[in-house]
């Protein structure tokens, strides 16, 4: 039988495009939704448990969704996400009560998760081991381009002069919704054919206790919890510091906006320098400077030099995550790689909730820069658990047991993956028959 020819990048590219509208529709409701808030009447406590909705409610939806992308397409949950961001937005608009607003609040996140979980698996699926770094960090440019415009889009549209907080609020939602609506038209013929998951009969569903016992899962799942942890605190914090030091909030703003744009500078080189350092070692080292930067920004510096250090900063958290979920996909049974991303997932929504939760403790008992010096020490950790990779990578891959990737000698398809006699690389190879038959 004749290989299935491997699909083009036309589908990354619409994919990026999709994702980077989606992201930024979260990204400027997120702030819009706490604006929305203050207008009802709520307090920082009240914010607080909204803010922690959109993160806890989805946890119990990201397993599930990862065992059905395991035995399925891909392709649906993209918009179903976007219709549930897009109804969250709406209806976070016309919200008339916190408790409402908190419910449509987790509507948006579970959206933001669905539309995730398919296309990281759609992504695991339809690329080729070698492809899957650079295409993870392509993918990941959408996010990052969604994170750098949704706040300032939102900053421009909403106002609280003469009372109108209420109302311009509702409109940064409204806008949003529009914004997430406009995915639609990158989703279209994005899932290759013949990149359909497993069949059922032939895919036994893996514990999730075997998933998280399997060498490389629980690494990438912390690595890429203490990255995001460090994005969504810096972004926060930071002008907490800056309001201590002095510093206008509009230079704040240009501020977080450098460090985006460095990290999307990183995904578009990282390519070369993989090749130049393999995957583990560029983990632990760009986690190893985080780390060290991220405890820096507690320094009393000018203003030009915490420039500069935000800048590398940027560049070092930006190679985290798509890393983070290469390292995920290929350590996971083969399958149960979407339920692997799901758990990865699961580990940034604990992220979310608990790093602020520490943080706001840490600086009411130590200072606003204590925080800081906290999230250096869990990328520090995270470089740890990265350099175990090095020494994988060196060693060759981990003897197989009952949670790890078994070679049957069956014919490969789907689910079984035949070792091809190229020289052995940080990532396992697939034969070419079966390339774009990656499960996730």
């Amino acid at each position: 039988m004749p290989p299935e020819p491997r699909p083009g990048r036309g589908w990354l590219l619409r994919l990026v495009i999709a994702f980077a509208f989606a992201q930024g529709a979260v990204s400027m409701a997120r702030p819009a939704v706490s604006y929305r808030a203050l207008s009802l009447g709520a307090d920082e406590r009240a914010i607080g448990v909204i803010a922690g909705v959109y993160a806890l409610l989805p946890l119990f939806a990201a397993v599930p969704l990862g065992r059905r992308t395991d035995h399925g397409r891909c392709a649906p949950l993209l918009p179903a996400g976007v219709v549930l961001i897009g109804g969250g937005c709406v209806l976070s608009g016309t919200a008339g009560s916190l408790t409402a607003l908190a419910v449509w609040s987790g509507v948006m996140g579970l959206g933001h998760l669905c539309f995730v979980i398919g296309a990281q698996s759609l992504v695991a699926r339809q690329s080729a081991p070698a492809e899957q770094d650079r295409n993870f960090g392509h993918f990941t440019i959408g996010a990052s381009l969604g994170q750098l415009v949704g706040p300032i889009a939102a900053g421009c549209l909403i106002s609280e002069r003469d009372g109108a907080m209420a109302r311009t609020s509702t409109l940064a939602l409204l806008v949003s919704a529009v914004v997430a609506a406009v995915s639609f038209t990158a989703l279209w013929r994005i899932e290759h054919r013949g990149a359909a998951g497993p069949p059922r009969r032939s895919a036994g569903k893996v514990p999730v206790g075997g998933i998280l016992r399997t060498r490389g899962v629980p690494a990438g799942i912390f690595v890429s919890l203490a990255v995001l942890s460090a994005t969504d605190i810096l972004t926060a914090y930071l002008p907490v510091v800056g309001e201590h030091r002095g510093i206008a909030p509009a230079t704040v703003g240009l501020l977080l906006s450098l460090r985006a744009a460095a990290t999307i500078a990183c995904r578009l080189v990282m390519t070369p320098l993989l090749r130049r350092t393999g995957r583990a070692a560029l983990l632990s080292t760009t986690c190893l400077l985080g780390g060290l930067l991220c405890a820096a920004v507690a320094l009393p510096v000018p203003v030009w030099v915490l420039a500069v250090m935000l800048a590398a900063l940027g560049f070092c958290l930006g190679a985290g995550q798509p890393l983070s979920m290469t390292t995920v996909v290929q350590a996971a049974p083969a399958a149960a790689r979407s339920t692997a991303l799901a758990l990865r997932l699961t580990g940034n929504r604990l992220g979310q909730v608990a790093a602020p939760a520490s943080a706001g403790l840490i600086a009411g008992v130590a200072g606003t820069a204590a925080p800081f010096v906290m999230l250096g020490a869990l990328l520090i950790g995270a470089a740890g658990l990265a350099l175990r990779g090095v020494r994988t990578e060196r060693e060759g891959p981990a003897p197989a047991g009952p949670s790890s990737r078994v070679e049957d000698p069956a014919p490969a398809g789907p689910a079984s993956r035949m070792e091809d006699p190229a020289p052995a690389g940080p990532a396992r190879r697939a034969d070419k028959p079966c390339t774009n038959r990656n499960s996730a």
